[in-house]
């Protein structure tokens, strides 16, 4: 099995969101995992699917300007103004993608810990819920705005506790999408950002038994991407909760 790793490419924050969806929803061949690290053009900030827009605007500061978009996945606030962002496939059928929740998440971060400790960076992954959720086990309560404290199995640094990698997940008839966010300076030590998408990729490939390989651009139609872009875009997306 090969694992896409697509090149890397800056887009609006809409745009973004529209290229995650394409990549779970449209790929061609759909069997393969895919993986791209992006950037963003302008400053920018997503929060998951479910939070409210009333609640994301009173965390923000009003003098500042930034792309706001509500991202189709779950999660909390995430600032991308000075992050490390990726987006990972695992297509239906995949023994990770079967896997509960949970576990697929400590899988992509034990792969994303090992990268990181390679680039100099000492990191451990939280192995137990800060918050617990009473209803849930197996789930943390919401922290509502990301980075302000580490949920289980995100990546913190080894020394400080500080959160350093944390992600949304998002499944549907052909897979599951993982929305991950790196915020860069609470991982100090990274030696060279340049090789994270080689190593994660490489410490990732191992874990899903899928040998990494650049791929070219997939052929998504232009005109269903710049729907989906006006759709994230829309004030009916954005303020639907």
């Amino acid at each position: 099995m090969t694992l896409h790793v697509l090149p890397f490419r800056l887009a609006g924050a809409a745009e973004n969101m529209a290229i995650d969806f394409l990549l779970l929803q449209r790929y061609p061949g759909d069997d393969a995992p895919r993986f791209r690290a992006y950037g963003w053009h302008r400053p920018a900030l997503s929060f998951g699917y479910s939070q409210k827009l009333a609640f994301i605007q009173a965390q923000m500061n009003p003098e500042d300007s930034v792309e706001l978009v509500r991202r189709f996945s779950g999660g909390g606030l995430v600032d991308h103004r000075d992050d490390w962002t990726y987006a990972l496939v695992i297509p239906r059928g995949h023994d990770v993608e079967a896997l509960r929740a949970s576990e697929s998440y400590r899988i992509v971060h034990e792969a994303l810990a090992a990268a990181l400790e390679e680039l100099g960076q000492p990191v451990r992954v939280v192995q137990e819920c800060p918050v617990p959720d009473p209803e849930n086990p197996d789930a943390c309560g919401p922290a509502g705005v990301c980075f302000t404290r580490a949920e289980r199995f995100d990546v913190v640094h080894a020394e400080t506790g500080a959160k350093i990698a944390g992600a949304a997940q998002k499944r549907s008839k052909h897979g599951l999408i993982m929305q991950g966010s790196l915020w860069r300076p609470a991982a100090p030590q990274v030696r060279d950002w340049e090789e994270l998408t080689p190593t994660f990729t490489r410490t990732l490939s191992e874990r899903l038994r899928a040998e990494p390989t650049p791929t070219p651009w997939p052929d998504f139609h232009e005109d269903e991407v710049e729907q989906l872009t006006e759709r994230y875009r829309s004030p009916e997306w954005m303020e639907q909760r």
